[in-house]
């Protein structure tokens, strides 16, 4: 059997694969232009200090969460995932243009959780859309095939950002108001293309079992699906948002231009390593991985902690790409090995409800250690990612000892 998964390749992925990943790619693209660069246009055009940024970040994956609850729900109800998340798409669309007349934090607060409720509506019906359109055996290369479309599609999108930026502002430290705004007009273009990719290109696909609305419980979901969340939901709580990072490597001495093209080589090496890495998880198991994708985290949030010069910023962001290949769509795929098919828009939308809610006491506790740790501690900006790594670490340790009983990716 093991030689049969050896052989899948990625022209062999069914459409909805295809189209779901082309949907990522064009939001991807329009998303990443426009956020990697809002904590810059906050901290350096409005004045926002880090802790109300650490709020903003954390609020806006929060204000989703019991949203990826009920859309994943109501996608198992329904028993049909495409047309909910292709309003989850159209609301983060529609709600882009806004960033174009945010001239306050409040604003700009408000447009990012807009877009952060479209998130939170549209995941977990097209992670379960995704998992419903492919063979157990199949299912690492697939979410590892749309995580590196995703991926590809935020590389374009910053290297569009600093193209724009080189070509508004040069090489300046701090962003321009003006160059944030341009950046915005721009974004809206591949935001309509992913809404129309989404309409034209899924289909929905016929589900087991009976038409039954599933509780929304943990007790439903199983047992190892509880515990590898309380797993998982340690190592997020120390994954604050990659606002820090960005306002890290500015602190470091890096300019604008220099954390575009940072990031953008960064998701380059998130795309090489995506489909490969949940081709692997298909043949030697999802823990392997994501073990050795937290351990790698940890290691880095430490480099960032000791971070001194620009240059070992860009290595350690450079190795982040890896992480981000290694563990994130292979945690993805595990959901799916862990729940029965009827159940996959639940476990889908807890999932990332639970990360969502995280997202908000990891960044607000990010943003108070890096404005006060300095006063009690010492850490200064180097706070936040030595918190980072310890939780990862000790996830880390937690997933090796775990030993759930037989998957469904194991009972093939």
């Amino acid at each position: 059997m093991k030689k049969e998964k050896s052989r899948t390749k990625i022209k062999d992925l069914p459409r909805n694969v295809w189209a779901v990943s082309l949907t990522s790619f064009f939001m991807d693209i329009s998303s990443e232009m426009v956020i990697n660069i809002l904590p810059l246009f906050l901290y350096n055009v409005l004045g926002v200090k880090t802790n109300i940024i650490g709020i903003i970040e954390g609020v806006a994956e929060a204000t989703a969460s019991i949203l990826k609850v009920f859309s994943g729900w109501l996608s198992d109800k329904l028993r049909g995932r495409k047309w909910i998340a292709v309003i989850g798409y159209g609301i983060s669309a529609l709600s882009k243009p806004f960033f174009y007349f945010a001239n306050s934090w409040g604003m700009v607060a408000g447009v990012r959780w807009a877009d952060r409720v479209g998130k939170g509506v549209r995941t977990a019906p097209r992670d379960a859309l995704v998992a419903d359109s492919i063979k157990p055996e199949q299912r690492g290369l697939a979410f590892g095939f749309h995580r590196a479309a995703d991926t590809a599609g935020a590389v374009l999108g910053l290297l569009v950002a600093t193209l724009v930026v080189w070509l508004a502002q040069s090489n300046d430290t701090l962003l321009g108001e003006h160059t944030f705004r341009t950046i915005v007009l721009i974004s809206l273009i591949p935001a309509l293309l992913a809404v129309v990719s989404l309409i034209f290109g899924a289909k929905d696909v016929k589900m087991p079992g009976e038409a039954k609305a599933p509780k929304i419980t943990f007790k439903g979901l199983g047992k190892p699906f509880l515990v590898f969340m309380l797993i998982v939901g340690l190592f997020d709580l120390g994954n604050s948002s990659d606002a820090f990072l960005v306002l890290r490597a500015q602190e470091r001495g890096i300019s604008v231009i220099g954390i575009l093209a940072m990031l953008a080589t960064f998701n380059l090496v998130y795309t090489l390593i995506s489909t490969p890495a949940g081709a692997l998880s298909d043949r030697i198991g999802r823990r392997k991985l994501i073990i050795g994708g937290w351990v790698i985290y940890g290691l880095i949030y430490l480099g960032f902690a000791l971070a001194q010069q620009p240059w070992h910023i860009w290595v350690l962001y450079l190795v982040y790409g890896l992480y981000y290949g290694l563990a994130y769509g292979t945690a993805k795929a595990m959901v799916a090995d862990l729940v029965s098919p009827e159940l996959r828009g639940t476990a889908y939308g807890t999932y990332n409800a639970i990360l969502g809610i995280l997202d908000f006491p990891a960044s607000l506790i990010a943003g108070l250690l890096w404005q006060g740790a300095g006063s009690w501690a010492g850490f200064g900006p180097s706070a936040p990612f030595l918190f980072g790594s310890i939780t990862a670490f000790l996830a880390a340790i937690l997933l090796f000892f775990w030993r759930p009983k037989k998957t469904l990716q194991e009972e093939i």
